[in-house]
């Protein structure tokens, strides 16, 4: 695995990449967000950490940049308790987040279960398929061999994790799937109190979904709960 950290904190990069680098994890990096996206267009990684406070283009600026050609996996490293960051970065698209200055082992863990969600989609069961690679719904089709979903025939992009969210969803079509088992089956962490990734990327899903031709939500939240997908 090959990943690139964004950081313009020399010191933490080198630190970071002698931690990760023992966990078998390559390392390259850069102090701006312009290097990332030159970086990205010229190599291949397998995900990218990107700081929010950066000079010349910050993360956000690139995290948006970044997100008009390419799906690869972003964990944003956002100021500690900055919430307002966290979300925006959910929002724009990025993956996951972890806080600075982080743990090591937590943001391995992280990076780990990222990569995962990007390269295997869940395997549990199906509804409406024609085989377990396929899964239909009214007229959105969503294909787990190529990771593609598409609504009324248009290609729809989404990240990883939203992919992943919408195959758990589509499985249990017309249940409930509580925000716990979306936390641990997708995010590959305990949920955590006050903690709105989930909400972020459910509600970026919907936008890119739109409603259906009868001009309903295709995701219903029932609140404390979780999440339907509407059948």
């Amino acid at each position: 695995m090959e990943i690139l950290i964004a950081d313009d904190d020399i010191e933490l990069c080198q630190l970071l990449k002698e931690y990760l680098e023992q966990e078998d994890i390559r390392v390259k990096f850069c102090h701006d967000g312009q290097q990332a996206v030159e970086f990205i267009g010229s190599h291949t990684f397998d995900l990218l950490i990107l700081d929010v406070m950066m000079p010349i283009k910050n993360g956000f600026d690139t995290l948006v940049e970044l997100r008009k050609t390419s799906n690869l996996p972003i964990i944003m490293l956002t100021a500690k308790g900055d919430k307002i960051d966290r979300i925006v970065g959910l929002e724009m698209g990025a993956d996951d987040y972890v806080a600075k200055p982080c743990d090591p082992r937590e943001l391995v863990a992280r990076i780990r279960a990222v990569t995962r969600r990007s390269k295997n989609s869940a395997s549990n069961g199906s509804i409406n398929t024609s085989n377990n690679e396929r899964i239909e719904q009214d007229d959105l089709v969503l294909n787990r061999n190529n990771r593609q979903v598409l609504v009324d025939g248009k290609d729809i992009e989404l990240t990883s994790t939203e992919f992943d969210f919408l195959v758990l969803l589509l499985e249990n079509a017309g249940s409930l799937v509580t925000r716990k088992k979306l936390s641990l089956d997708v995010l590959g962490k305990r949920l955590q109190t006050f903690d709105r990734s989930i909400d972020m990327h459910i509600s970026h899903l919907r936008k890119k979904l739109g409603v259906t031709k009868n001009g309903i939500e295709r995701i219903k939240t029932l609140r404390g709960n979780g999440y339907q997908y509407l059948i």
